[in-house]
């Protein structure tokens, strides 16, 4: 799968509950497959398109949770 559709977020407990809540709508609107994987630094989420880490970039940031591409 590819790897460039990843962000990298650094949240834990209810937020990053939160977040995989986010992930799997806007995944599952998109049709398309989101996986998570841990990071250096917090937690990778990874979609299989763009347009969905675009979306859930856009979640983060109206959450004022902070994400970074990896």
């Amino acid at each position: 799968m590819p790897k460039e559709n990843c962000l990298i977020v650094r949240a834990a407990g209810k937020q990053l509950d939160l977040l995989r809540g986010e992930a799997s709508r806007i995944a599952q609107g998109a049709n398309v497959s989101w996986w998570t994987d841990r990071a250096e630094v917090g937690t990778k989420f990874c979609f299989e398109d763009s347009k969905s880490k675009d979306r859930f970039a856009l979640t983060c940031d109206s959450l004022g949770i902070t994400c970074q591409d990896s």
